[in-house]
């Protein structure tokens, strides 16, 4: 029997029931709060589940109508499974048409609290929202110790009445807060109040750059209440030092002539937010889960009053196909029509139709008279050319090699894909590529318009790698054929940063990703093969053990 046939009969036979639910990823980065998954468990434990969960603490205001303030960062921390630490800086007089009245609370008080928590509950990350006062954010800092600290500017109430935030506190966030800040989430009227600029006199992107400026290590510009955004789509700008772009979503709206349930969506990102940091999530993959909840929350939201509704965050936000946001590039500020109508295919996926992607094996080999082999065992439905460009290689070199696999490659059944070189490759005749997130952001924007438009309009296929969350819905935004994860197990093809993917990982991006997913790195024994197509995969890369199995036909 054949490996393809193998996997044919491996796929049906996969149990599926029983599985803990819902399916969560873990980190991809180093982290103190996260050990490394396990790379052969298929599934991870639930973040509710969790029965040491992490500590995080929310300074805020609570909101008499249940709606916002420390009722919203409740709720998301207990769909994210984290502990949530209370801190009262303000109580509110509200219901779901506005705000009457705002009492800050003492300064004494909101020590008294902080000095508790630290005595027992030690917060990984500390969250604020409304504060009220400035001797609030003072009273803060003192105690914030070694914690991260993400920053909700409360300024004003979204549905309109009393003022949150006087001159002495607004500076106290320019000054004191940003400055502390990982992580700072404001919506565009809020980011133009901290700098101090007219409204719609800066595009999003220069306010988020603009406010790193002042100290913020990370900020996330969130757009789900700016009406100038078009097309259906809710935006984030977020700007990190590890990824900056747009994260989107469809926009939801309201129905039977109501108001959308929003009402706490600033809260709950940041809280969502917080907690994914606390989980050991790097800062853009902290934000992509925050969007996730956030979106479905608004969209499972419920009505209470007259006014707009409160969220309603449930832990399966997680394992959502339909609330994976896709992600734009950092030079992307103005995305284009293009563009944005790629995005929109991928989040109404009922608008396209994706070319058939072989199931099965993928070899991946640097040598050029090695394909035909490859591709002759008859064990590979993909058969990758991955030949790097080095000082010894001129241009012709690597012509030639792309030449000879697109020859010995005609007529046969396997997939020929070629990493990297794209131009050289489609001079040569191949119809199939593999991108590294590296090498399509080191493209100029015509050469990436064309690859788009020899895809849509000639077949190209492309096939595009990621490594991490935020890769992942990047990797979406390019409506690609295929998504490659890894690196599954530890892998020494290739030095890189990122923590070992494993089976549980590779099972969610393949829930998750809309689009065939692609394992590879350290696939080195049958068992594993088998096991991330019975994860879901459509296709298992071999590296180094691809030559074995044509060798002996079989691996291990």
């Amino acid at each position: 029997m054949s490996a393809r046939e193998m996997t044919a009969v491996d796929r049906r036979e996969s149990p599926a029931a029983g599985l803990p639910s819902p399916l969560v990823p873990h980190p991809s980065l180093p982290s103190p709060w996260a050990l490394p998954a396990d790379p052969d468990l298929a599934v991870l434990p639930p973040w509710t589940e969790d029965p040491e969960p992490p500590v995080i603490w929310s300074v805020a205001g609570t909101d008499s109508g249940g709606g916002a303030g420390l009722s919203a960062d409740t709720r998301a921390a207990a769909a994210m499974g984290v502990h949530l630490c209370t801190v009262v800086a303000a109580v509110t007089a509200q219901h779901s048409l506005g705000v009457t009245g705002v009492f800050p609370v003492a300064t004494a008080q909101v020590r008294a609290q902080l000095s508790a928590l630290r005595q027992d509950l030690p917060a990984r990350v500390v969250k604020t929202g409304l504060l009220a006062s400035a001797a609030t954010a003072d009273t803060l800092l003192a105690q914030l110790a070694d914690a991260l600290l993400v920053v909700d500017p409360v300024l004003g109430a979204s549905a309109g009445g009393a003022a949150f935030c006087d001159d002495a506190l607004l500076g106290a966030y320019r000054h004191q807060l940003l400055p502390r800040a990982a992580l700072i989430t404001p919506n565009r009227r809020e980011a133009e109040r901290l700098l101090g600029v007219a409204p719609g006199q800066l595009p999003v992107p220069e306010l988020a750059a603009m406010l790193r400026g002042l100290g913020a290590q990370a900020v996330c510009v969130t757009g789900g209440d700016d009406a100038s955004q078009r097309d259906g789509l809710a935006m984030d700008w977020l700007d990190s030092p590890q990824a900056t772009g747009w994260i989107a979503l469809p926009r939801l709206a309201g129905t039977a002539g109501r108001p959308p349930s929003h009402h706490g969506s600033g809260c709950t990102f940041a809280t969502a937010a917080a907690s994914a940091l606390a989980r050991g999530f790097a800062v853009p993959d902290a934000v992509v889960l925050a969007k996730m909840l956030t979106w479905s929350a608004l969209r499972d939201g419920h009505a209470a009053g007259a006014g707009a509704g409160p969220l309603r965050p449930d832990r399966h936000f997680v394992e959502d196909p339909r609330a994976m946001p896709v992600m734009g590039f950092d030079d992307e500020t103005t995305p284009d029509a293009a563009t944005v109508s790629r995005w929109r295919e991928v989040l109404w996926p009922g608008s396209r139709r994706p070319m058939p992607f072989a199931t099965g094996l993928y070899a991946i080999t640097e040598r050029a008279e090695r394909v035909s082999a490859m591709a002759l065992s008859g064990h590979f439905a993909h058969v990758q050319l991955r030949v790097k460009a080095s000082p010894d290689r001129d241009e012709e070199a690597l012509r030639a090699a792309i030449r000879e696999a697109v020859r010995d490659m005609a007529g046969r059944s396997a997939t020929l894909w070629i990493n990297d070189h794209w131009r050289l490759a489609i001079d040569e005749g191949a119809r199939a590529l593999h991108l590294g997130q590296e090498d399509w952001a080191g493209l100029e924007s015509a050469d990436r318009e064309d690859l788009q438009q020899r895809r849509a309009r000639h077949g190209v296929r492309l096939g595009v790698s990621s490594h991490s969350l935020w890769e992942l819905c990047r990797a979406r935004g390019l409506a690609p054929d295929y998504i490659a994860c890894g690196p599954l197990w530890s892998t020494t093809t290739k030095d890189m940063p990122w923590l070992q993917q494993g089976l549980a990982q590779l099972r969610w991006w393949s829930r998750m990703a809309g689009t065939p997913v692609v394992g590879i790195g350290g696939v080195l024994e049958d068992r594993q093969w088998r096991a991330g197509l019975a994860a879901g995969a459509s296709a298992m890369c071999l590296v180094r053990a691809a030559e074995e199995m044509v060798t002996t036909g079989r691996l291990g």
